[in-house]
């Protein structure tokens, strides 16, 4: 298994991450994710069924709605709701998710893991290691 600095590597080598959890209130932590990938350069896309733009940028409404497929995404929403993003990201070929502090579930974490995906969790957040 790999160590959790090495999980993090894999997971911000992708080319394009999503954003579950992202919304048009900048004080959300997962806009604050979302932007803190554009501020390091990243391609990142931002998923939320309820909203339609941040900063005049698309937010998709689910994995299967983004314009590229994506290696890795960052989830920052209520745990029953991280449960429905993995099983989502499971069948879509998603190979690393990171669930931000507070979106962990015992469950998604077990299903992605027997999965083989990298799942990154109970850590430090994104914008830590990132430099928010």
């Amino acid at each position: 298994m790999d160590t959790l600095d090495q999980q993090i590597d894999t997971f911000l080598a992708a080319p394009a991450f999503a954003v579950f959890g992202a919304s048009d209130d900048p004080t959300k932590w997962g806009t604050k994710v979302y932007k803190c990938y554009l501020r390091h350069n990243k391609v990142a896309y931002p998923v939320n069924p309820r909203v339609e733009t941040i900063d005049g940028n698309t937010v998709y409404k689910n994995l299967a709605a983004l314009p590229e497929k994506v290696e890795s995404i960052s989830i920052i929403t209520p745990p029953p709701i991280t449960e429905k993003i993995m099983e989502d990201a499971i069948a879509a070929g998603v190979k690393n998710v990171w669930m931000q502090p507070g979106a962990e579930s015992h469950k998604a974490v077990q299903r992605g893991e027997e999965s083989g995906l990298n799942v990154i969790w109970g850590g430090p957040c994104l914008l830590v290691v990132m430099g928010y």
